[in-house]
């Protein structure tokens, strides 16, 4: 079988035409990446986003024709709203914000401004809905480093482990780590009886859904951020979770166009803080809850990971990392604080091996913490959307302009 290439792919792409003019994607530039690996092609075109409703049919021929294309296996096409070139003088009251348009205060020629307690979704921009996904938790950070992504994997294991239908998705399009944390380095997802989607590689009875199975371990992703968060929004509407209790999402560190797109496009049931007990995380902890506060997204709460180190042979109890930080974080801010996690090597080697403790050792003192905190995550959800048989609340949130 012969490999796509950068020019076959760009070649099938100029068959692909917009009828608001009868040219093709490519000649009018819409075509903003392309990037293949293997059998996997990924490409994200570029319109204007006062169209972007309109252009689903565009862009499912856009993936028809690379699908069509010898070599290729799985074809995604995702559409990211280009800025205008030219933007006009700002009507009277308009404000800048200082990236890239600005929100009017009457209907003038920016539109009119979003009501007090509306959330606004920008031109063209839809929520993503998930009808068969009842709650959506977030893993976040405010910074790389303090054991989000294990602490994700872990806790989805242990609400999995209450009877849970769990998801579990990555959402670190720039260093995806689930495919090895989950033991699933060569795994691969597989088409779906559903037009259109696909079935996510399962382990440990969690389907999981991360950018890592489409591009090598090694290989950086080097996009800019409306193309990962293109790539992002496709993982999560194309992908075939099948009926879902609970989603797990892996939140890359940070407060930047990613985590703001999601809190704002997917119904988020509620963010859980990962922070290790020393001052300079913390500081960052704060910010990334103060992002969803932001966005009226409910914090269920903080997580002290690394909280201590218990020596295996004498007992002695070190704070490598201080102790006690996120508890008291949590009483300052309003919010609930979820347990504390400490620092072992079985944590670690569990992670790297593809062995999550909470399945490797579920009775172990460490899967009892993470379970505990899992307890106090699955209350909540139910009483945010109510028991499963109970019909699914509406979750999406308000932004505040405050």
């Amino acid at each position: 079988m012969t490999s796509p290439t950068q020019e076959s792919i760009t070649k099938a792409l100029s068959n692909v035409i917009d009828p608001a003019d009868g040219k093709n994607i490519v000649e009018k530039g819409m075509v903003q990446g392309i990037d293949i690996h293997d059998e996997t092609v990924n490409v994200m075109v570029a319109v204007d986003p006062a169209r972007g409703p309109a252009l689903e049919d565009l862009r499912l021929a856009a993936e028809r024709a690379v699908a069509d294309v010898n070599g290729v296996t799985t074809a995604r096409v995702a559409l990211t709203a280009e800025r205008p070139k030219a933007v006009a003088s700002p009507a009277p009251g308009a404000h800048s914000h200082g990236h890239g348009h600005s929100h009017a205060s009457s209907n003038g020629a920016g539109g009119a401004a979003p009501q007090a307690g509306q959330r606004p979704q920008g031109a063209g921009q839809k929520p993503i809905e998930l009808p068969d996904v009842r709650s959506i938790i977030t893993v976040a950070s405010g910074k790389g480093g303090v054991g989000k992504s294990t602490t994700s994997v872990n806790l989805a294991l242990a609400l999995a482990a209450k009877g849970l239908k769990v998801g579990l998705l990555d959402a670190d399009i720039y260093g995806p780590s689930l495919p090895r944390m989950m033991g699933l380095r060569d795994a691969k997802p597989s088409h779906s009886d559903k037009q259109g989607k696909m079935i996510p590689p399962s382990a440990f009875g969690i389907r999981i859904m991360s950018i890592g199975f489409m591009v090598d371990e090694e290989q950086p992703v080097i996009w800019r951020g409306p193309m990962a968060m293109g790539a992002l929004e496709q993982l999560l509407r194309d992908s075939d979770w099948g009926e879902l209790d609970v989603l797990v999402v892996d939140m890359p560190p940070g407060t930047g166009d990613i985590q703001l797109s999601i809190t704002q496009r997917v119904p988020v049931t509620g963010a859980v803080i990962v922070s290790t007990p020393q001052d300079i995380a913390l500081l960052d902890a704060r910010k990334g809850l103060n992002m969803f506060r932001k966005v009226n997204v409910p914090v269920l709460g903080l997580i002290e990971n690394m909280s201590y180190y218990q020596c295996p042979k004498c007992g002695n109890v070190d704070h490598v990392f201080d102790h006690g930080g996120a508890k008291k974080a949590a009483e300052e801010l309003g919010v609930p604080f979820l347990g504390e996690i400490p620092l072992d090597l079985k944590i670690r080697l569990g992670a790297d091996e593809g062995k999550p403790i909470v399945n490797s050792d579920p009775e172990g003192a460490h899967s009892k913490a993470y379970g505990a905190i899992a307890d106090k995550i699955a209350a909540e959800i139910e009483n945010r959307v109510g028991p499963k048989t109970a019909p699914k609340k509406s979750l999406f949130p308000k932004i505040s302009f405050k």
